[in-house]
């Protein structure tokens, strides 16, 4: 069965999200071994700068970076990623299956997205569209 990671930046504060989580990661523990890890969100002031910015992306992605074993395949979900169907996201978790790599990790970025080094890292960048979502909801909507 294979190994499924989210990592993600912050925690499900409302509960309706934590409820809605709990929910799909039942239904998926018959088809992977899922698992969750949260990553501390860089705290920024009300309106950061562009390098408060970039620090904040820096020290989220040296945290995300230090939860990702060197052998996974990893799928970061960005703006910039490709959109797929359901099916066409399953066709691809097989092959990576096939070619060897048995975790899989999705990386959801916080309030600012994901560093550079992240994106870079990752063998995959996956889209849910072009809108800027909430990276609560957008966790839901990955599970």
């Amino acid at each position: 069965m294979q190994a499924v990671t989210i990592v993600c930046v912050g925690k499900l504060k409302e509960g309706y999200w934590r409820d809605a989580a709990v929910e799909y990661q039942k239904r998926l523990s018959a088809f992977c071994r899922l698992s969750t890890v949260e990553i501390e969100e860089e705290r920024l002031p009300q309106n950061p700068s562009a390098a408060q910015i970039a620090a904040g992306l820096e020290a989220e992605g040296r945290r995300i970076l230090s939860k990702i074993a060197a052998d996974s395949f990893v799928v970061a979900l960005c703006i910039e990623g490709k959109l797929q169907s359901s099916e066409e996201l399953a066709r691809m978790l097989d092959r990576a299956a096939v070619s060897g790599k048995s975790d899989v990790i999705f990386v959801i970025g916080g309030s600012f997205g994901l560093s550079d080094e992240v994106k870079k890292l990752s063998n995959y960048k996956l889209s849910f569209g072009k809108m800027t979502l909430p990276h609560q909801l957008a966790r839901v909507m990955l599970l």
